[in-house]
């Protein structure tokens, strides 16, 4: 299946409620072992997580890797002397020096097989340095069960990658416990409460749906069609209340530190 195109725009219409899990992950990660840390940020998107980074470690060099030409040129505005951006896919990405800090927010789950990665990543890391994650664990949550369900309908189960995007926060632990680290593995289910119209809509339209979006678009009035119908199946599956629209949004959180010497 084609990439999917990224609309930096439309995915930052809800930072505030992105924001919420890389700051829980943040606030996990200890001390890093260098004066000037050296740190890489995968799957850096527009940069406003990144520039997080360097409100907490003012000293560091950050570089923020992506894949999505799109993406980087909007999180170019947040470059500066110590921040800096490049394109890069995480599927292959190995570090090329020692980092103190490897982290990734919300962006393994497009990855197959991203545990395999785990090894190098660690490796690459100075002694004491840490790798820290989150990933969204809500595959099973009515917004991608009926995503899943009308997609197969247009042909577009193979658009979907859900089965296996991630492990059990167990299956973490274990994986990176083999590898040497002292583990720190949790979940947590936030309820963003959304306002406006069709806002879970909104929401995937950033994220999770993009994939269908890309796929049917040389095919506009497929691509419109498929939208109506989740949207009227998403009004059902997550009815607005007095003060906005719950949505429960399951994440895996891990924070891994490699041994000093």
């Amino acid at each position: 299946m084609t990439a999917p195109t990224w609309d930096p725009a439309q995915y930052l219409r809800h930072a505030d409620h992105r924001a919420r899990p890389f700051a829980d992950l943040l606030a996990r990660v200890p001390e890093l072992p260098g004066d000037r840390p050296r740190i890489a940020d995968l799957g850096c998107g527009p940069g406003n997580a990144t520039a997080r980074l360097a409100d907490r470690w003012p000293t560091a060099h950050i570089t923020g890797y992506d894949n999505s030409p799109e993406m980087l040129s909007r999180a170019e505005a947040h470059a500066g002397p110590r921040l800096d951006f490049a394109h890069a896919d995480v599927r292959t990405w190995t570090p090329g020096e020692p980092y103190d800090l490897i982290i990734s927010n919300a962006t393994l789950q497009w990855v197959p097989g991203h545990a395999d990665r785990f090894g190098d990543w660690i490796a690459g890391l100075a002694p004491g340095g840490t790798f820290a994650f989150q990933v969204p664990g809500n595959f099973d949550s009515p917004s991608h069960r009926l995503m899943r369900e009308l997609a197969h309908g247009y042909g577009l189960t193979d658009a979907l990658r859900h089965d296996g995007a991630i492990l059990t926060p167990g299956a973490y632990l274990e994986r990176l416990a083999d590898l040497g680290c002292a583990a720190d593995v949790w979940e947590t289910t936030y309820i963003h409460l959304l306002t406006g119209a069709d806002p879970v809509l909104d929401w995937v339209k950033g994220t999770g749906l993009l994939p269908v979006l890309t796929a049917l678009k040389d095919d506009p009035e497929a691509r419109d069609a498929f939208v109506e119908e989740y949207r009227t199946a998403l009004r059902e599956a997550y009815p607005p209340g007095p003060h906005g629209t719950p949505f429960p949004f399951r994440r895996v959180f891990a924070v891994a530190r490699k041994a000093a010497r």
